[in-house]
């Protein structure tokens, strides 16, 4: 199937703009949008026309394909990639990777999920159509493509919107071009204002707060400001770990700062990142009451978590299980 009939499709199943809101206020009623969800799909669908026409197909080394700056999902599901990539193994690959040129080789436009699937089967090379595309076409295939889906976390399209903003003249504009209400868009938008030990969390697990309770998090913190930012350093490791609903974090900071209640060690919390290369692979977190190590899905090999449980095994002396 070529990318002009996957866009039809995905134009006649689309949701409507109501239901691509934050993730805890998913209902019925329709905000007033700019040329809505749907509208937006059938305008990148023509654009995309105009692209393919023109594009040519090739064979090209997977070294020099870049990933899209503008794609905003942050979690890939191991187990699908894998039978993805045992397909590709079996009969290759069906439909080629969208790509776009530029000074250091090509930018990967669509098939994030078929370009790293491909990777795992270890080919050097991959059937790729290359066009030509601007910053802004990219933005927008991006970001309509995914938020149309429901998978995709809040946190993960309001880092998207961020990366593309200087894509587009004005925030009314960007509404428009995504048939998003621009309170939608400042909503999850919200998410760049959150404290960072907030953000480094949600790197590592996107869902853990939505648009709402982030933009409700942020009021809460600029109206009050540093005994707010004090209770929720404490309360987010309850967030965290799921002992605090997401949609009270908000009102819990207020219930904390209004009833001067002291917050304890707060300048006690420390948080360090991992790496794996030059890509975010972790982080080690350290307050006064617990000791916590995040890796993402996917960064270990079996060896290497083998490791790790041995050594927790050795220290707190637990028969492997």
């Amino acid at each position: 199937m070529n990318i002009r009939a996957r866009m039809a499709e995905q134009t006649a199943n689309l949701r409507s703009t109501a239901d691509i809101q934050p993730e805890e206020v998913r209902r019925a009623a329709s905000p007033k949008t700019g040329p809505g969800m749907a509208g937006a799909l059938a305008a990148a669908n023509m654009r995309i026309q105009e692209l393919e026409a023109a594009g040519a197909q090739s064979e090209l080394p997977l070294a020099e394909i870049a990933a899209n700056p503008w794609q905003p999902r942050k979690v890939f599901d191991n187990t699908k990639l894998a039978e993805l990539a045992e397909s590709i193994r079996e009969v290759g690959l069906i439909e080629p990777v969208i790509v776009r040129r530029v000074e250091t080789g090509y930018q990967l436009i669509a098939g994030e999920r078929r370009f790293r699937a491909h990777q795992i089967v270890d080919k050097p090379t991959i059937r790729a159509l290359v066009v030509e595309c601007s910053d802004q076409d990219m933005a927008v295939f991006a970001l309509v493509e995914n938020v149309s889906r429901e998978d995709l976390a809040d946190y993960e399209i309001g880092q998207s919107l961020r990366r593309s903003e200087a894509e587009f003249p004005s925030r009314k504009r960007m509404a428009e071009a995504l048939g998003m209400s621009r309170k939608g868009l400042y909503r999850y938008l919200a998410f760049e204002q959150l404290p960072d030990f907030v953000k480094q969390d949600l790197d590592l697990n996107p869902r853990l707060l939505g648009g709402t309770a982030a933009d409700e998090v942020v009021s809460v913190i600029k109206k009050h400001g540093d005994a707010a930012l004090g209770a929720a350093r404490e309360l987010w490791t309850a967030v965290a770990n799921g002992t605090l609903d997401q949609g009270k974090f908000a009102s819990a900071i207020v219930a904390q700062v209004t009833r001067g209640i002291p917050v304890e060690g707060v300048h006690e919390r420390s948080i360090e990142k991992i790496f794996s290369g030059k890509s975010h692979a972790g982080s080690i977190t350290k307050d006064a009451h617990s000791f916590t190590v995040k890796l993402r899905t996917g960064v270990l090999s079996e060896a290497q978590e083998t490791q790790i449980r041995e050594l927790i095994s050795e220290l707190f002396n637990v028969k492997p299980g």
